[in-house]
């Protein structure tokens, strides 16, 4: 069962989880993954409800959002297991079913092809409107030397090397599963 939200009234919950962890879910035909992500942004971009993420170039997920164009943010709401944000933020779906591993329960969403996934249950269901490469002479030296440096191999799931896209999401819809 979906209880819809309006997804502002929720902000602090959304944002204040974003530091300990949420989870990105793209799918693309069959292949699906959510990663642990931290950063994030909710706000109203071009009048309409937005939710950015960033996702690093060398990352699976950023090949299937690039494919699929749409995602589902998947907060904790209430009591979760935590294993399920580190799990899923030291592993790659290139090499692991994350869902069958930790046996979460993937629950189809209403507008976009990502699933919802119950045991974090508050959903945002986004679809991708714009998405842009950060500008790494743009980026102050102090933050590319702490949050990239160029001596880090880039193919691991804990890897800072590459810089982020940035994905700005439309809200298409807002709930609570239970």
């Amino acid at each position: 069962m979906r209880q819809k939200i309006q997804v502002f009234d929720h902000a602090k919950e959304i944002l204040g989880a974003l530091g300990k962890g949420v989870l990105l879910t793209a799918k693309s035909g069959e292949r699906v993954n959510m990663m642990t992500i931290g950063w994030g942004t909710l706000g109203i971009e071009w009048g309409e409800p937005i939710f950015v993420a960033y996702v690093r170039e060398g990352r699976f997920t950023r090949e299937l959002l690039d494919e699929s164009m749409e995602f589902t943010v998947n907060i904790p709401y209430g009591e979760y297991d935590r294993r399920i944000v580190g799990f899923c933020g030291s592993k790659t779906g290139r090499e692991v079913d994350k869902a069958k591993e930790l046996s979460l329960t993937l629950v189809e969403s209403e507008f976009v092809k990502a699933p919802a996934v119950k045991e974090l249950p508050l959903t945002l269901e986004c679809r991708v409107l714009y998405r842009r490469l950060q500008d790494k002479n743009q980026i102050p030296p102090s933050i590319r030397e702490s949050m990239y440096p160029e001596h880090v191999d880039s193919s691991h799931p804990m890897a800072n090397r590459d810089y982020h896209v940035e994905y700005y999401g439309k809200i298409l819809s807002a709930y609570i599963l239970s």
